[in-house]
């Protein structure tokens, strides 16, 4: 079976990165339709982006939930990148609530949070091993950041529980490119002169080169990390990302899609609201849906939409003590209808689905 795998048949609800909150998620099922069970009185299927898990309260009972969904056939998911950094023992920004080493470090900014049993743990890794890495039939393909279709055929031969093998060889394939272009050094040599690392968001670092060169080159020499974390090149300037300074951007890939089949992604913290993104989300990369409207389709044909409205940023507003929810929200797109539910109980209608224009320049 390979990593590419069908969609289920009939109409979809397919749900954003959920980022640990648990209590969002049963809201947005209720709203939804579905009972406790995950069934749906007309018949309809979930389907879950990636990214369950990281800097919310509940990751554990996320996933737990997500297991037995999928395991009584109410749901398909595919892998997001924060899945993957588990699977491979990465502990990462927010991923505190699994790795001991990371606990202290991310505890100001996302505690409290539920860890898991070692029980737990062991069957979280089971769920993530045997999920696949995209999801298609005739009307529609999802996938957690980028459908690019030479990282798609790619992967499509590789079979399902392979993903940290495939993963690694492909990481050391690139490792082996950046030492004979000898990045690795020209990275140290850079780093010699500033000595306060690259986590600390008061702290810019001047633009590194060699590490925007170290990042593009790792993202796009590995298939995977294109699908699950999307295309990037170098870029032009040091951003704060993902609890570190980066210096590779990320590129709407969709504005070079021309297939007709349309593609539903998470990853890209869309908002619900216009809003300054540094402010309402830590992040001062540039944003990648600045002339899109919140709730439009986009791409070259308007036939890609991004169902990720945010939910990872509420760890911001349990720190302010502003209202759980305004202005990071769960979202679910219902397809065929086009339609997006929110776990507050919002529903609107998506535009722009097929058109060959997605910017809206007006304040939304």
């Amino acid at each position: 079976m390979s990593l590419i795998q069908p969609l289920p048949t009939g109409p979809l609800d397919i749900i954003g990165d959920v980022h640990g909150e648990y209590d969002a998620l049963c809201d947005l099922l209720q709203h939804l339709g579905y009972d406790t069970q995950g069934l749906h009185p007309d018949g309809r299927t979930l389907v879950f982006v990636g990214d369950f898990c990281d800097r919310g309260p509940n990751s554990p009972a996320v996933l737990a939930l997500v297991k037995q969904l999928i395991r009584s056939e109410r749901a398909a998911a595919v892998l997001g990148n924060h899945e993957i950094n588990l699977l491979r023992g990465q502990a990462k920004d927010g991923s505190g609530w699994f790795f001991e080493e990371r606990t202290q470090r991310d505890h100001d900014r996302y505690a409290p949070f539920q860890r898991p049993t070692p029980a737990a743990r062991a069957d979280i890794l089971a769920l993530l091993s045997a999920l696949p890495i995209a999801l298609e039939r005739d009307d529609l393909r999802v996938v957690h950041a980028a459908w690019q279709q030479e990282a798609i055929e790619a992967v499509r031969p590789l079979p399902l529980g392979s993903v940290r093998r495939a993963y690694d060889r492909w990481e050391e394939s690139a490792h082996q490119h950046a030492r004979r272009i000898t990045l690795d050094e020209r990275m140290q040599f850079e780093l010699s002169d500033w000595a306060f690392g690259l986590e600390d968001p008061q702290r810019q670092p001047p633009f590194l080169h060699a590490h925007a060169e170290h990042e593009s080159h790792r993202q796009m020499l590995n298939p995977l990390k294109v699908l699950t974390s999307g295309v990037e090149r170098k870029g032009a300037s040091p951003f704060f990302s993902g609890g570190k300074w980066r210096f590779a951007e990320r590129v709407a890939w969709w504005d070079a899609y021309c297939d007709p089949t349309p593609v539903v992604v998470g990853h890209y913290w869309r908002r619900a609201h216009r809003s300054n993104r540094t402010a309402a989300l830590d992040k001062s990369d540039a944003d990648i849906f600045e002339r899109t409207h919140p709730l439009a389709w986009h791409g070259q044909r308007g036939n890609v939409f991004c169902v990720d409205f945010s939910a990872g940023g509420r760890w911001l507003e349990r720190k302010t003590g502003t209202r759980i929810g305004n202005r990071f929200k769960l979202a679910a797109l219902r397809w065929p209808e086009q339609l997006l539910q929110f776990d507050d109980g919002e529903e609107r209608t998506t535009h722009g689905f097929g058109h060959t224009t997605d910017t809206d320049p007006a304040p939304g």
